[in-house]
């Protein structure tokens, strides 16, 4: 189960979802489900991605929001790798990752190049995912993100 700030995303998230129609007019459901699919995706939790990753994909589509495409790209591609359909989840995350590659979301490149990474270790490619930890790595170092930087080390030492 998830730890410190991510814990409770989905609570909160899905109270959100019971909200008051007025007055929310700068958070849409647009933000809410690119929210609460992001957070399914750093947790793993392969129900909530399910259940997500459609509203996720409709409203971001709708509103033609790049970046929360990228981001139910990559929740999708997160889904496929736990399920083991690995051809489909590297399709989705480069569809990720070009996106954030156009928009220059370095961090939202470095997650993404991270997933790649978790895709190549699942095949058992370590070259590849060496490769991907490492430019993941890079991208959260330009950044200081530190939390980021940590675990792309713990993966990048699993695979030594």
């Amino acid at each position: 189960m998830a730890e410190g700030e991510f814990a409770l995303i989905h609570e909160y998230g899905k109270a959100g979802l019971i909200r008051p129609s007025k007055g929310w007019a700068t958070f849409g459901d647009h933000d809410l489900y690119s929210l609460l699919v992001d957070a399914a995706t750093i947790q793993r939790d392969k129900d909530a991605l399910s259940q997500f990753i459609p509203l996720a994909e409709e409203y971001a589509k709708r509103y033609d929001h790049k970046l929360y495409q990228a981001i139910a790209h990559r929740a999708r591609g997160v889904l496929h790798r736990l399920a083991g359909e690995y051809v489909e989840a590297e399709s989705k995350l480069n569809q990720a990752l070009e996106l954030f590659n156009e928009m220059n979301t370095r961090y939202q490149i470095g997650r993404t190049l991270f997933e790649l990474g978790e895709l190549s270790a699942a095949q058992k490619n370590a070259d590849t995912a060496w490769e991907y930890f490492t430019r993941a790595l890079e991208a959260f170092e330009s950044l200081q993100a530190v939390t980021e930087m940590v675990r792309v080390r713990v993966a990048l030492e699993i695979l030594a």
